[in-house]
């Protein structure tokens, strides 16, 4: 059976598709520009040649008539018919409280999706058109939904509440949600084979750290904190999210640059973070490399990025009472040597002893690493992500009815005989 994963955002189309039986992925890719003009896929599949194309995509059920037209293509394409796909499963951002496990999609699941949607304005509207488009596109094929929230509504209440009228809560939903949780999930879990313990075992904090950066705080092998909150911009310093700040900030300069409230929303969304320190930069590569020709604002990002590391380590590992590891992932978590020294420097009090030498040698995003010392008592790992894989585990098990939730569900990856593809 052949799984198809769907990752719509507002002007893009991400899709894997992966071979069940022979437990690999066949082809993935993207539709990038879609609704905005000249719009492309992005198609590959391993051992051949990446395929581009131009192909004007509206909207989301153009893009994902053009995603089944690569799949099959008699050139470009790994599946003779469509029928070969047995089911989608679609990412959804935002699934408030409704949604604590991987579920099916049918009409009041839509809907449900739909109600929420307001506290995830960027990303729940193109996820819903994705769903749509990809119904109608394939209307025979379950569909299934995998939420980044779900992960974390195992936090307790005074974990998940804020200190805010409590009328916020009951009426608008205002809480910490939390995110990235399919990639919390699959290091954690990576973490504990790792550990040679079973995941009810372990405390583990992971570190998600890309473009977007949030952090988990996992406690006898479930979610109890998270570094985002009723949105992605709380937290780590980011990109261009601005993480934790004071929170009269927006107001204050809201009235000395006469902003409104969706302007200095977009500053603190997409100018702010790495991007607003250093003036120019997001990819922490070109931040290093200037640091190291001398642009003290680089230095200062890669300060200000290690020390709110740290911070939150220190915290979560007080909220676990003490972890037995530090994970490392994303393309910043996966590849960044210097980030991930500078943010566990000074904590071997904490009993955190890094290895340098192998800390530098791992820069990669297909092999599970070690980078502390045989003797170090905690532990840190660098595990590259694989969220694809947990979409298509909860995909099959669910068609399979064999499904529970994260905390039960038993994933090939947290098996010690898993390999990594």
């Amino acid at each position: 059976m052949d799984i198809l994963a769907l990752n719509c955002g507002s002007s893009s189309v991400k899709y894997q598709l992966y071979d069940w039986k022979k437990k690999q992925v066949i082809a993935k890719g993207m539709v990038e520009r879609v609704t905005i003009g000249d719009s492309f896929i992005i198609h590959e599949v391993p051992g051949r040649e990446t395929y581009r194309e131009e192909y004007e995509c509206p909207n989301h059920k153009v893009a994902i008539h053009l995603i089944i037209k690569i799949l099959t293509d008699k050139e470009y394409g790994v599946v003779s018919e469509i029928t070969q796909i047995s089911a989608v499963g679609h990412r959804v951002v935002h699934g408030g409280e409704k949604f604590t496990c991987s579920i099916m999609i049918d009409d009041a699941v839509l809907d449900a999706i739909k109600e929420v949607q307001h506290l995830a304005p960027l990303h729940n509207p193109p996820n819903i058109s994705g769903i749509e488009a990809a119904q109608s596109v394939l209307p025979e094929v379950p569909h299934i939904a995998i939420f980044d929230t779900a992960f974390h509504q195992t936090m307790p209440e005074s974990a998940y509440t804020y200190p805010l009228p409590h009328e916020w809560y009951e009426k608008y939903g205002v809480r910490r949600y939390g995110f990235h949780g399919t990639s919390h999930l699959y290091v954690s879990k990576r973490a504990a084979v790792m550990l040679g313990k079973e995941p009810k075992e372990c405390n583990i904090i992971t570190m998600h750290i890309g473009n977007g950066v949030s952090h988990a705080a996992i406690k006898n092998g479930i979610s109890v904190d998270t570094s985002m909150g009723l949105t992605p911009l709380e937290g780590a310093v980011m990109g261009t999210r601005c993480g934790d700040i004071d929170p009269a900030i927006p107001a204050f300069i809201m009235g000395q640059e006469d902003l409104s409230p969706q302007e200095i929303d977009n500053i603190l969304n997409k100018k702010a973070g790495i991007l607003g320190i250093t003036g120019q930069f997001t990819d922490r590569r070109d931040v290093i490399e200037a640091a190291e020709e001398g642009d003290s604002r680089c230095q200062l990002a890669l300060d200000i990025e290690a020390y709110r590391l740290k911070k939150y380590i220190g915290s979560y590992a007080a909220a676990t009472g003490g972890i037995d590891a530090v994970v490392f992932t994303a393309g910043v978590g996966e590849m960044g040597w210097l980030i991930r020294e500078k943010a566990v420097e000074g904590l071997e009090f904490m009993g955190i002893i890094l290895d340098r030498e192998k800390n530098r040698n791992t820069m990669t995003r297909k092999t599970e690493n070690e980078i502390t010392t045989p003797d170090s008592p905690v532990k840190v790992f660098v595990i590259p992500t694989d969220e694809e894989l947990v979409f298509t585990e909860d995909v099959v098990a669910i068609l399979e009815g064999t499904y529970t939730d994260h905390m039960n569900f038993a994933y090939s990856f947290s098996s010690k005989e898993f390999q990594r593809k």
